[in-house]
């Protein structure tokens, strides 16, 4: 079905769309109050789009949706489904691979940790925290404050009562005051708990009440030695209360966003004002060609995703897009009030004005350390230059080989250097399609030809150097794909395994290059990737073409069936191990075939 009969059969309830490229790989999600409008609204001939649609328009081949029952319910999908699956042409957090957060457990006994992990158990998550450095240091303080476990025991009252978990070295050095062992009662735990909560929202008052109690208590029975650490605790209270900044005579709690940005570049900065002192900072760098009402809806949809603690007022310098359905999302997760303020003067104006100078000194610094990282040359490049008499350094680099075994399941495959570093993204299979037999040039000719076809089609970027693993057959098969497809302006080399020589199109000798240069050796390197990644797929084809042929001869699977039944499980190993049942129910096929499968599937790996 093509998309423009998808899109007549789309509903007009709310919901989330996601589009596709051919592939099968998801380029963008979003969100619609009517399916059917936003989708047809891509697609209209008449109607002006951005050039970050047109781009992503031409590449969409497919799409799916995600109905749901409000705008608000759409909100929440699109925020969830973008951070799982990260499509281009979204809004790219550019250090988004994972915030921390401090999680208090639903337990008992609760811990107190780091973590990156969302669960969904009733855990409390506080944070995201930009700042890894600060966030160490509010941990530390907690753990010096309150005397918290720090193991990973699951502890509830019966195992508590049968001391199955034994005292350990925190419990004396007066870092845990053993509830495993009911050396604090649950209620007073948990008391300290609420503390740490409270301490958390930036609330210190009942935690230097807390400890001067303590302390007063512990000094009335002579315990002198317990009332001297909670002193020095309630100082350790008082002395981080007095680094953070004052910014403000009021004392709501409340967080101040502020966007700056140059081009498709920007920083986001967010102010957490605790009881009228600048609890923390943090930063979020971004990638987008939205405008900046849509980039601040995004970041605050991301930013409260997984937060346990929103504040009832948040100071935005503009108004984010669909600001109606974001409010009632950001209610529905705090379970009560939460308002948007623009101030446009006094302190909470100078606010956002001191978040906006910290979002512009930090683009600043990005922009400029980006730049040197842009200019930054390895030497290896430079000698490269020099062996290879080129233009310019090499900065981007692609090298291809051919594996076969026998001249069966050949495959070819490239792998990219780029500033001198692999980029995993960037490296591609093939299947070897026209050649067979053992023929590496013809092999070669075709991989080239198809890799630099495809970037022409695509209008990719295209490498400084193309290195081929061989002499000089492969090396004229390559300059021949090339100079067919109008490129043979390209830098092309080939490196040869026997005597690690050198050949360039043209000479018809090796260069003369010494052993120890260091172009040299960074050339032996990426052809050595370009091999092992080789090697590697053409170990996977052989694999599968085995699994393939053993299952072929039962009665009852087809290709539909044999994909299936690999889809469902791993390996053959996989299946060797499991329950005819299961396979039959899984793969839909009879019992008496599932009972074939896992036989012919057992041989196999005792004949291994």
């Amino acid at each position: 079905m093509d998309i423009t009969s998808k899109i007549k059969k789309l509903p007009t309830d709310p919901g989330v769309y996601l589009f596709k490229n051919k592939q099968d790989n998801l380029i963008y999600i979003g969100k619609a109050k009517n399916l059917r409008n936003r989708v047809r609204s891509y697609f209209q001939k008449n109607k002006y789009q951005t050039p970050k649609n047109q781009s992503m328009i031409k590449r969409i081949s497919d799409l799916e949706w995600i109905v749901v029952s409000s705008e608000v319910e759409a909100l929440f999908t699109e925020a969830n489904l973008i951070k799982q699956h990260k499509p281009k042409y979204n809004i790219d957090l550019k250090d988004d691979k994972s915030y921390p957060f401090i999680r208090i457990t639903n337990e008992p006994y609760p811990q107190v940790f780091l973590t990156r992990d969302i669960v969904q158990d009733g855990s409390k998550y506080f944070g995201p925290y930009t700042d890894i450095r600060y966030l160490r240091k509010i941990l530390k303080m907690l753990h010096k404050i309150y005397q918290i476990r720090s193991c990973s025991f699951f502890m509830d009252d019966e195992i508590v009562r049968q001391q199955k978990i034994s005292l350990c070295l925190d419990y004396h050095i007066k870092k845990c005051e053993g509830p495993c062992q009911g050396l604090v009662s649950r209620e007073e735990y948990n008391r300290m708990i609420k503390h740490v909560i409270q301490f958390l929202h930036g609330q210190t008052q009942e935690t230097e009440s807390y400890l001067l109690d303590r302390m007063e208590a512990a000094a009335g029975t002579l315990r002198y030695e317990d009332a001297g650490r909670y002193r020095d605790q309630l100082k350790a209270v008082k002395s981080f209360k007095e680094r953070q900044r004052k910014l403000t005579a009021k004392f709501e709690n409340r967080d101040v966003f502020a966007l700056a940005r140059e081009s498709e570049y920007g920083f986001v900065v967010i102010l957490r004002i605790r009881q009228g002192r600048l609890f923390s900072r943090e930063k979020i760098p971004l990638k987008s060609q939205d405008d900046d009402n849509e980039v601040l809806r995004f970041v605050i949809g991301r930013f409260y995703l997984d937060s346990d603690f929103i504040p009832k007022e948040i100071s935005l310098p503009i108004t984010p897009d669909d600001e109606k359905d974001l409010l009632e999302w950001l209610r529905q997760k705090r379970k009560g009030a939460v308002h948007f303020t623009y101030p446009q003067r006094g302190e909470k104006a100078k606010e956002i004005r001191i978040a906006f100078q910290n979002a512009k000194l930090l683009l600043g610094e990005w922009i400029l350390e980006r730049k040197k990282r842009m200019e930054y040359i390895p030497n290896s490049l430079k000698q490269l230059q020099d062996d290879l008499q080129l233009k310019a350094p090499p900065r981007h680099i692609e090298a291809f080989d051919i594996s076969h075994l026998g001249g069966t399941n050949t495959v070819g495959s490239m792998v990219c250097f780029i500033d001198g570093k692999s980029r995993r993204k960037m490296y591609r299979k093939f299947t070897v399609k026209t050649v067979s037999g053992i023929d590496d040039f013809a092999a070669m000719r075709e991989v080239v030809f198809r890799r630099y076809k495809r970037v022409q089609k695509e209008k990719g970027k295209f490498p400084d150097l193309i290195l081929v693993d061989g002499g000089k057959g492969q090396l004229s098969m390559a300059v021949s794909a090339l100079r067919e497809l109008g490129l043979n302006y390209i830098a092309v080399a080939g490196l040869a395994k026997r005597l690690e020589e050198v050949f360039l199109p043209g000479c018809s000798d090796s260069q003369t290059i010494s052993k120890q240069s260091a172009g040299l050796i960074y050339l032996r390197k990426i052809r050595d990737e370009a091999h092992r990644f080789a090697i590697e797929f053409q170990r996977q084809k052989r694999t599968q073409s085995i699994t393939d042929s053993i299952f072929k001869s039962i009665p009852g699977i087809g290709p539909k069936r044999m994909k299936t039944l690999f889809v469902e499980f791993p390996d053959i190993k996989g299946i060797a191990k499991t329950n005819y049942k299961i396979v039959s129910e899984k793969v839909r096929i009879p019992k008496k075939t599932a009972k074939e499968v896992i036989k012919v599937a057992q041989n196999f790996m005792s004949n291994k």
